[in-house]
Order: C-alpha cells, then structure tokens, then sequence
C-alpha cells in the first residue's frame, strides 16, 4: 500500500480531531494554497509568490526553501506535500532558460492533480513597487474576467476556474457595501492574460450611490499560456460532483423563467358538462 493511501487509525484524541477535520464534509473547508519555489527560481519569481501570498493570507502557505522538482514529469512531491499541508490548490515558480519566469498553477483532487496550467511571466510590478495605501489582509476581493476567450477556449476556461478557485475567498451569504474594497481584473487578449488589481474608492455622486473611481495598487503581470495538463472530462465532472444532501429538492408544479418569474401549475377536477345546469 502506498504510504499516502494507508488507513491511519488514530490512537490519541488529539489525532483524532486533526484527522476529522481533514474527512470530506458536506460543505468543505476554504480551498488552501500552498506556494512552492523551486530549485532555480530567481528573485522576480520568488517576489510574485511572495505577493500571491500576500493576496491569498490566511489560506495561503509559502514554502521558503527550494523544491528541486518537475510538475509536469514527476507530481509525486506536490502530491505529498498536498497531503501534510492539506491543500488543494499549488503554485509552482521556477526559472530556466528554455523557460524563464515560470508559474504553473494547479488544481488537487483527493490529494492528486487534478488539473496544471503553466504561464509564463512577461512583465511584473511588484507590490512593494506602488506606493499607494493597500487593503488590509484576508479582504474579499470581486473578479472580473474580460475577454473571449474565457468563454470560449477550453484551456482558458480551466484557467479562470483555477484563478477564481485561488483569489475567490471564504463563500459569504451577506455583504456590506463598504466591504467590496478592491478588485481583480483579467484580461484575456492576443494570446496574452493580463492581471491587474485596483483598489475601489467610493466618491460623492450628490446621489445615493456613490461614484466608484479605481487605483492600481499592485500586484500587475502579464502573462503568457505556455503547457496544460488538463484532467479528462469524466475525471473533471466527477471533481465537480455536488452530494445528495446539497441538492435543492425539485418542487411540484413550480417553475421559473430566465428573468426570475416564478409560476405555479394548479390542477382542477374535471366538470361534467352534462350534469352542469345550463341557461337558455
């Protein structure tokens, strides 16, 4: 048995609670992610990590020391270090000279990768580099995807689904207008992802609602789509599967159109025209 696979049975109570947090749940935990340097990346990979991290804080984990390993050859070390920090999402940058400034980000699925997209850095503006105030940390952030191509290219899509998944946050029910503080845009054009994001500052409109301008508070890359490595379409379905308890149970007789009307089917019983009294 793999050593990844072998049941655990836990013989003190505080092993116990660690592993019951770690067991599927109807309504899983904050998807985690862990970012990995690896064994030649230079400084302006290191400082994108870093700033991802900084995005992504409390869910995010920063290995500092480099990681000698090929993502696309070899997942068994992204797959191990998944399971000990219990996350499913990774970020991987490395550099060389077939293929500088190197991202591949990544889906797990039960521990085992699921889903890789490897981008390659153009040009970068680090945090640190803009001067304006920040927002603080752990801040929810809206997204905002542009271009065609999200919707079209298959890979692209896989791709805004791995960048929703790593920026999108804790799920609220609720939220305060004062709250939406800043934004992240992606642009998808000419073969080229661009990542930009803006602080959002509520200006007097003289009306109610305020007027929103935007200021770029870093971080800003340009990205370009190098290799996939894309799951199978029953594999992706079955990651996507939502259990039986989730599912909103069908109610007889009602319906809804596309604008959110919703109707009713009511069922009468059938008149006999021949008893029914008629006047002349």
């Amino acid at each position: 048995i793999d050593a990844l696979d072998r049941v655990v049975k836990p013989k003190m109570k505080r092993v116990k609670r660690f592993l019951e947090k770690r067991e599927p749940k109807l309504n899983e935990n904050i998807k985690n992610a862990m970012l990995i340097k690896g064994g030649n990346a230079n400084a302006t990979v290191t400082q994108v990590l870093k700033d991802v991290c900084a995005l992504k804080k409390p869910y995010g984990v920063l290995y500092k020391k480099k990681n000698v390993t090929r993502p696309f050859e070899d997942q068994t070390s992204l797959e191990l270090l998944s399971k000990k920090s219990d996350c499913s999402l990774f970020m991987f940058g490395s550099y060389n000279k077939k293929r500088p400034n190197n991202l591949v980000i990544g889906h797990m699925y039960d521990y085992h990768v699921l889903d890789m997209i490897e981008l390659g850095i153009e040009n970068f503006v680090s945090l640190k580099d803009i001067k304006n105030s920040k927002c603080p940390e752990g801040t929810k952030p809206m997204l905002i995807f542009a271009g065609d191509d999200f919707n079209v290219t298959e890979d692209y899509r896989r791709l805004k689904s791995l960048l929703t998944d790593l920026f999108r946050g804790p799920t609220v029910s609720n939220i305060c207008l004062a709250g939406l503080e800043y934004v992240l845009h992606f642009t998808a054009l000419n073969g080229k992802i661009y990542f930009r994001r803006y602080k959002l500052l509520l200006k007097k409109s003289g009306c109610r609602t305020p007027r929103i301008e935007l200021e770029e508070i870093g971080p800003s890359l340009n990205l370009v789509l190098r290799r996939t490595h894309l799951a199978s379409d029953d594999l992706y379905t079955l990651s996507m599967k939502m259990p039986k308890a989730l599912k909103p149970k069908k109610k007889k007789n009602i319906s809804n159109d596309t604008f959110g009307t919703t109707y009713g089917r009511i069922h009468m019983i059938t008149e006999d025209q021949e008893k029914k009294s008629k006047r002349i």
